[in-house]
């Protein structure tokens, strides 16, 4: 029996080879490989890394983007994955990143460079998600970036504001940067002399706003910032409504100069609450260099300093007629 036995083994054990068990044997051995492939591939490794890179950066008189690719090399601990990735890009086009205007710093006329220390801030948008870096093998990376004709220009705030009954704006809408550099072609620049943001949106206001707001674009032209941050300053308000004489001052001497009518009704639009009555310190009146001035002795009055919570005021009538007696 134990002879028939050993006798019998090798044809249990022998491989059948064609038909199905081939390609059994075939997708096991590709298997195998796939995963150890994987396995190894997820690893981390240490090696260089190098990416070939156009800067964008905002840089007054200056073109925004790099006319030159500068190549960054760092030693980087990531993936398999990662590594094989960047293999593969580096032979592909310059990846465009976008710097900081602080850290682009002037070398001379169109030259600028950034340190190995601030290019740290970048590893993600350069590599990718997932790499350490360990060193970069340059302390500086230089880029070129041309000069641009540009001019600097304010920035108007276009609004459409309310307020609730009682409430007002204590100054205009304060924009942040309050003025732009515009770049382009000479013929598209000399016809510009300010930029408007997009509607700004305020309705029944009883309390202070800010926020921010799109510029509108102009063809033809880059601007330094596509967006402003804007505040208006909001309080509740009180009327106050007065009589005032209306005097003449700085008349020379011999001089008499008659003011018609000598009185006006004032109205202080003041910030509440009202910490003293401005009608007991301002004063109105008609300089007489206005007068000098004037078409046919019509003046505007002036008044004296407005004192901290008046808003604004109104006077009615808001023209005099002035009459000159005398000579000098």
């Amino acid at each position: 029996m134990w002879k028939d036995l050993i006798h019998s083994l090798p044809g249990r054990f022998r491989l059948k080879i064609g038909g199905r068990d081939i390609g059994v044997f075939l997708m096991s051995l590709l298997l195998a490989f796939g995963i150890w492939l994987i396995h190894n591939l997820s690893l981390l490794y240490s090696d260089t890394m190098t990416v070939p890179v156009i800067a964008e950066c905002n840089l007054d008189g200056h073109s925004n983007v790099s006319s030159n690719s500068s190549s960054i090399a760092a030693r980087c601990r990531t993936t398999g994955f990662n590594l094989l990735r960047n293999k593969h890009k580096a032979k592909k086009e310059a990846i465009h990143i976008r710097f900081d205007s602080r850290d682009m710093h002037l070398k001379e006329g169109e030259m600028f460079y950034i340190t190995s220390a601030e290019l740290g801030n970048y590893v993600s948008d350069i590599f990718g998600e997932g790499v350490q870096l360990e060193s970069f093998l340059s302390e500086t990376v230089q880029f070129r970036f041309p000069f641009e004709n540009h001019k600097r220009v304010p920035v108007h705030a276009v609004s459409v504001v309310s307020f609730k009954p009682q409430y007002t704006a204590m100054a205009p809408i304060k924009l942040i940067p309050d003025s732009v550099t515009i770049y382009g072609e000479p013929y598209h620049l000399q016809n510009v002399e300010g930029v408007y943001t997009r509607t700004i949106d305020l309705p029944n206001l009883k309390s202070s706003a800010h926020g921010s707001v799109k510029i509108e674009p102009v063809q033809g032209l880059r601007m330094s910032d596509v967006e402003v941050n804007y505040s208006l300053d909001v309080s509740r308000f009180v009327e106050i409504c007065t009589e005032v004489n209306v005097t003449a001052r700085n008349v020379p001497p011999g001089v008499k100069l008659s003011v018609f009518p000598s009185t006006a009704k004032v109205v202080y639009k003041c910030s509440f609450p009202l910490s003293h009555d401005p009608s007991d310190v301002v004063s109105f009146f008609i300089d007489y260099h206005d007068f000098e001035k004037s078409i046919g002795g019509r003046c505007i009055a002036q008044s004296s300093s407005i004192p901290e919570g008046v808003i604004e005021y109104s006077i009615d009538p808001e023209v005099f007629d002035c009459v000159e007696e005398g000579r000098r």
